[in-house]
This record gives C-alpha cells, structure tokens and sequence, in this order.
C-alpha cells in the first residue's frame, strides 16, 4: 500500500547519507496516509475526508551535538537535497544564534542501534473496497433499527470513521515500515418522555477495517436499551461511595488519573508530581498499569514517530509508581531510555509524550464477585469525558450511569449523569478488586491540553475501589 513510500525510499536514503557528512545523528519519517468518516442522522448523510492525524509528508530531524532542529515539507525528489541541507544548516544557525548567552539544556544524541522491520495490521474488510455507498447503507439500516426499537425513540444517529497510514523512518542504522489500519464507529439514541429527552451513546473500535459494523450490529438494542432507561434515573446523592467501575470506566480513569500525569516530558518541565513519587506506592498492590503495543487495540504501532521500537512500559506494579512514559528528546534530556511514545499529530507537528494503549491489568475475581461483595454502593457505566491535573493529582470525570447495589445485588435503581472527582493516590489506593480479564476500547482521541490529537486506546478490569462521586 502507498507506493509513493516506495518511490520515495531512495531519494532518503541518500538525503540521510549527505546529513549525515555534516552532522552525527540525521533521520527522516515520510507518512502516507488516508482516511475517511461518514455520518447518518436525520438532517442527512455526510461523508468526510479529512480529519486528526491526515496528510502525507516528511519530517527531518537533525542534532547536531548542542541542538536538534526539525523541517516538515510535503514535496520531495532528490533534486531538493541540496536545498533541504540548506535549510537544516540554517535552522540550527538561527536556533544556536537564539541561545547565545544561555546554558543549553543536555541533548545528547538520540539512540541508533541497527534495526529494521516492516509489518502491517490485518483486516477483514478494506472499507475503500466496500465503498462509500455500502457504508452508508449499512448506517442508515443500523439507525432505522434504533428507530424501530421502541415508540419512545426519537432520534437515532449512526457513523463510522476509519483510518489506514503507512510510515517509514530512516536513519543511519534504521529502516522502519509499518502499515497501520483502525476503524471506529458510534451509535447514538435519544429517547423522550413528554419533555424529557435522554441520550445514549456507544463507541466501538477495531484494529482493522468495516468488520467493526457487525459490533454496532450486534450493540443496537442495547443503546436504544439504555436510553430508555435513563428516562427514569435521578440525581445523585453526593458523597463518598464503594463503586465496581465497567471495564471503560476503569479505562477512563488510567487515562485521567495516571496516564496524563506520567507523560515524562511534563517531568522535564516539573509539571507533573508523578516525577517525585518515582519508587513509591500510589496505589493497592492490585493495581499494575501497563502502556504500549503488547495488546492490539486501535493505538497500536511497532515504532514510534522518533523511530523508537514500542512495546510494553510497566508503569505501575503492584502499586509502585516503577517510570514514566517517554519520547526521545525527553528521555535524553532525563537521563533514562525512551520508551516509544513518540508521537505526533501529523507530520507537520511536533512530537510529544503520547500515551498508545494504556490500561489496568486484570486480577482474580468475577465480576458478579465484586458486585456480591458490595453491600452498599454503584456499579458506573459508560465514561463521557474527563480531565487531571498532573500537577496535584486531581481528577474530575464525567460518568453516564451509575446503578445502586444493595446487598450484593442490582437494585434497577439508576443514577445520571454522574461527576467522579478525587484525589488519584486516594482513589487508587482505595482499589480492593479486580476482575481477571481487562477489556480496551480505542474509539476516542487524546489532545496534549488542548490540541495535539492523536489515537489512543484505554482500559482494564470491572474494578472496586471507594470514589467520590456527585
């Protein structure tokens, strides 16, 4: 797939050769790549081409001892080396004429052992060769069946996203090719009682291609399902309770509370607390948190975009805060190996500390276990959004459901929408189950604040734990 990569391969290699004469680390990452989202609701059908993480071009990155200076560009054909060695050398002029009279911060040179890969993800069905006209049909059925579920449906809305990109990294001692392809889709219903409208919505995602459309397929009923269930929900009471959280409640909180807050380049800025409780317990000794492509979810990839292999970063384990995620710049600067969190937005951006596939990992128990071990308190359901603080370590998140438990058993009584806030030693030290086998969903992106997009994937265990909630 994309064979401008191919045709362009040469023409690197030898760019890398010329930068490498003046300079002792150069390397190249060339991205192609395509993508495509469609929508079905009742204002019509609209079908997207662009979207997080689109475009097709190159990056170029050079140390030169002191300094590391980055060019993006859109065209390239061996008759511009002369011109982008032109531009490297002046671009580390303007940067080291910039620092005159400052103490440079340490850039040691980035790691380049000799490795060479080329893999790609599988998929079923290529939603190119399904076409556009395929997809929205099978959009428009799955909204009609939510339609059709209940005379209390007022509205239904049905999309699918899908994206497939090919990078390559080149260095002196490396050459990386990797074709990655994920799919997302969502349901959505909105159910009304008189004049109250309640909504449900359901993500799903696949490391591959349409086939991720017989989830929605088979998850129709039960958005619809809960829509009308949260016709009768109420407010809840605040205060402190003894939660069992859903696999993607777990998740939301891995992502908000610890993940965020070990991304190592805000330790590099003393942005985040994390980086003085290094060695120390944050959580129960049930809780080990894991970070990288060891598990296939829609964040996966074999390399980051700093041409770093990924794999699996422990981050917690058994409760000890053991490191921090990290990119290469970052890792340099701290004294400690990256570990492939590389990433950017696109080409045209810069990299930064990004989380891929975070999550708990399982323990021991049933889920029906944890709920028959509650007396009093909620199982949460269906994350809708959160934010942390690295800095203090505060959390806030937003929670669709929460359904009471008494006696070890489900009540019906349901609770919406639901604010989970705390303190994250706290709240993960207060962890005393866990279900054994986690769950991932990579249907959302991550912004660094308030930009800076990219895929990402989280999860875990059903898991109890006591949580502030309002």
């Amino acid at each position: 797939m994309f064979p401008s990569i191919d045709r362009a391969k040469p023409g690197l290699q030898k760019l890398i050769r010329a930068l490498r004469e003046r300079y002792p680390y150069a390397s190249v990452l060339a991205v192609a790549d395509d993508s495509r989202s469609w929508f079905i609701r009742r204002s019509g059908t609209d079908i997207a081409t662009s979207g997080h993480g689109g475009g097709t071009g190159f990056v170029l990155r050079v140390f030169d001892g002191v300094g590391c200076a980055e060019y993006s560009f859109n065209e390239f054909s061996e008759e511009r080396i002369p011109h982008l060695l032109a531009v490297m050398e002046e671009r580390l002029a303007e940067q080291n004429a910039a620092l005159a009279g400052f103490a440079p911060l340490p850039t040691p040179l980035p790691a380049d052992q000799p490795a060479a890969l080329k893999k790609e993800t599988a998929w079923k069905i290529h939603p190119r060769e399904l076409g556009d006209e395929a997809i929205v049909a099978r959009l428009r059925a799955l909204r009609e069946k939510a339609l059709a579920y209940d005379e209390r449906v007022l509205d239904a809305q049905a999309s699918a996203s899908y994206r497939c990109y090919r990078k390559l990294f080149l260095s002196e001692h490396r050459d990386l090719d990797q074709t990655v392809m994920w799919t997302t889709a969502a349901m959505m219903v909105m159910a009304a009682r008189g004049e109250e409208i309640k909504m449900a919505y359901q993500p799903f995602s696949v490391l591959g291609g349409a086939e991720v459309l017989d989830q929605v397929d088979s998850g129709v009923e039960g958005v619809a399902r809960r829509a009308l269930e949260l016709l009768d929900s109420q407010p809840i009471p605040p205060g402190e309770y003894e939660c069992v959280c859903d696999p993607s409640t777990t998740g939301m909180i891995v992502h908000e509370a610890f993940g965020h807050g070990v991304e190592m380049d805000m330790f590099v800025k003393n942005r985040a607390q994390a980086r003085e409780f290094i060695g120390q317990y944050v959580a129960s000794p049930l809780v080990t948190m894991h970070d990288g492509s060891a598990v296939p979810e829609a964040a996966t990839m074999f390399f980051d975009d700093e041409g770093t292999l990924t794999g699996d970063t422990v981050i917690i384990d058994q409760g000890v805060l053991k490191r921090g995620m990290c990119d290469a710049l970052s890792a340099a600067r701290l004294g400690t190996a990256p570990t492939g969190n590389g990433r950017r937005e696109s080409y045209e951006r810069k990299v930064y500390t990004r989380m891929t596939n975070t999550y708990f990992q399982g323990g021991s128990s049933t889920p029906e276990e944890l709920i028959a071990s509650m007396k009093d308190g909620f199982l949460l359901e269906q994350p809708s959004s959160g934010m942390e603080d690295p800095k203090n370590w505060g959390i806030q998140c937003m929670v669709t459901t929460a359904r009471e438990i008494r006696d070890g058993k489900l009540t019906g009584k349901l609770y919406s929408p639901i604010v989970l806030t705390g303190y994250v030693p706290d709240l993960l030290k207060s962890v005393t189950m866990m279900s054994a086998a986690p769950e991932l969903s990579g249907s959302g992106y991550c912004g660094k604040g308030y930009k800076e997009w990219v895929k990402v994937s989280d999860g875990g265990p059903y898991m109890k734990a006591r949580i502030r909630l309002g």
